[in-house]
């Protein structure tokens, strides 16, 4: 099914509604939601969870309003998300949720209702008496779920206030932050890789180390073998026997 920027789908005992646009009573755009739409479809939703995803400037307050209203009033346990911005009405979406999620890389904006008006003093002047009543239901809306006084969170609308998701979860806007998973990308980072590296080498090491085989163990010393025995000498040869020489001889050799 093609993903469009509005949507709800339901599948076994879960409903997936995505609000990815302006919030406003007439849907012009792929993009826009009305309370009228919305209201209707999850009406007739036999689940037991609803999970809303929302990035959203906001719209008009009396649309943030009935959609919150509505979420509120389903049986089902509402789970909202905030995927990027949260902002003004659609911050008011929000705060349906019985678990409020907000990722650690989302925002939420709140401020007080703006209108247009043309008229006189007396009309200008009941026009800003209006407006008050009208930004108090939101501060309702909030005050059901936030730990902040009322003066407070109508010190943070006045200054149009952005607020982080941690901010947003110590004064209750939030009930949980998520850190996004970590991905495979690029990265400049040269620390990271240097790490990565040198951890990979010691992996290998060790795999090496143990792929080495134990060396073969010593065979056992064996006695040395006897020396051969000497063979005998030969025996001496028999001096032949004295001549007798005649005296007479030997003393003319001599002589």
């Amino acid at each position: 099914m093609k993903k469009r920027y509005y949507s709800l789908t339901a599948e076994g005992s879960q409903a997936d509604i995505y609000i990815y646009g302006d919030i406003v009573s007439w849907p012009w755009l792929e993009s826009d939601v009305s309370s009228y739409n919305l209201a209707q479809e999850i009406a007739g939703l036999e689940v037991d969870t609803i999970n809303v995803y929302i990035n959203s400037y906001g719209g008009e307050v009396a649309e943030g309003l009935a959609i919150y209203n509505a979420l509120r009033r389903h049986k089902a346990r509402v789970r909202t998300y905030c995927d990027g911005f949260a902002c003004s009405a659609a911050s008011v979406v929000f705060m349906a949720g019985d678990e409020r999620i907000m990722s650690n890389a989302s925002l939420l904006m709140i401020h007080n209702a703006w209108t247009y008006t043309v008229g006189d003093q007396n009309q200008l002047r009941k026009d800003a008496d209006d407006l008050e009543t009208i930004t108090q239901a939101s501060v309702n809306a909030y005050l059901d779920h936030v730990n902040i006084s009322e003066d407070k969170l109508k010190a943070l609308m006045d200054a149009q206030t952005w607020i982080s998701p941690a901010d947003a979860l110590e004064m209750g806007f939030a009930t949980s932050v998520v850190a996004l998973a970590e991905k495979k990308a690029a990265s400049q980072s040269v620390r990271k890789q240097l790490a990565e590296l040198i951890l990979k080498g010691q992996t290998t090491q060790t795999l090496k180390t143990r792929e080495v085989p134990p060396e073969p163990e010593p065979l056992p010393e064996q006695a040395p073998e006897p020396a051969p025995e000497p063979a005998p000498e030969p025996a001496p040869e028999p001096e032949p026997p004295a001549q007798n020489i005649p005296q007479n001889l030997l003393a003319a050799l001599f002589a």
